[in-house]
């Protein structure tokens, strides 16, 4: 039997592009999830008061304790018996989009504490409201330093999306599993898998990079 036979690449890349397209939804959508409320804890956990903050901080932690498949799995199958069902697609996106937000909204908080105390008193002298304070203010100055590890967690969620293969959401690595399977033949899916995981890590990359120039260049601080 040959090792590698272009016959059943083309035959595997119909089920390959079917489950890339399920996973680069599900990443998108997670890491949109991750963005916005890993910024939310971040904010609460720095504005907070001293209960507050440290609500946050132990929530922020115990979600990064503990592991994702198990989050995922308590979720769709253990939620039930309390009567809360979530179908398994948005139960997968919710959970991945909450744990990332725990490891984004440090990588925020790194930022935020970043940003020169002189800042937040010119902003008091100046009268500025809070909201005005952190949009024109904090914000830009703490966000574009700290876009490239956000964007080794948009990565890392990518080669995450596997595990909602644990819940019938049938992704990319899944689907070549399947394929391999059904055909006795594992080594063309899978690998045609890797290379499309490696192309688009290669391209997400790029993209991060291009965005951390344009913010930095755009708020001067480069």
């Amino acid at each position: 039997m040959n090792i590698w036979d272009w016959f059943y690449v083309q035959e595997a890349l119909p089920y390959l592009y079917r489950g890339a397209v399920v996973t680069v939804q599900a990443t998108l959508l997670g890491f949109a999830i991750a963005l916005v409320l890993g910024l939310v804890f971040a904010i609460i956990r720095h504005a907070g008061g001293p209960l507050v903050s440290r609500a946050m901080a132990e929530t922020v932690e115990f979600i990064r304790s503990t592991p994702l498949l198990l989050q995922v799995f308590f979720v769709y199958f253990v939620g039930p018996q309390f009567g809360i069902v979530i179908p398994a697609w948005i139960a997968g996106i919710g959970v991945l989009g909450i744990h990332y937000a725990a490891y984004c909204s440090e990588v925020y908080r790194a930022g935020i504490e970043a940003v020169d105390e002189g800042q937040w008193e010119a902003s008091t002298a100046l009268n500025l409201s809070p909201l005005r304070t952190w949009r024109v203010i904090i914000l830009p100055q703490a966000i574009p330093p700290v876009v490239p590890g956000l964007g080794n967690y948009f990565i890392g969620m990518f080669k995450d999306t596997p595990i909602l293969a644990a819940i019938a959401i049938l992704e990319m690595l899944q689907r070549a599993k399947n394929f391999g399977a059904e055909n006795y033949r594992y080594i063309e899916a899978i690998t045609m898998a890797g290379i499309f995981y490696l192309v688009f890590s290669l391209v997400a990359s790029a993209i991060v990079q291009a965005v951390g120039y344009w913010l930095n260049r755009r708020y001067h601080l480069t």
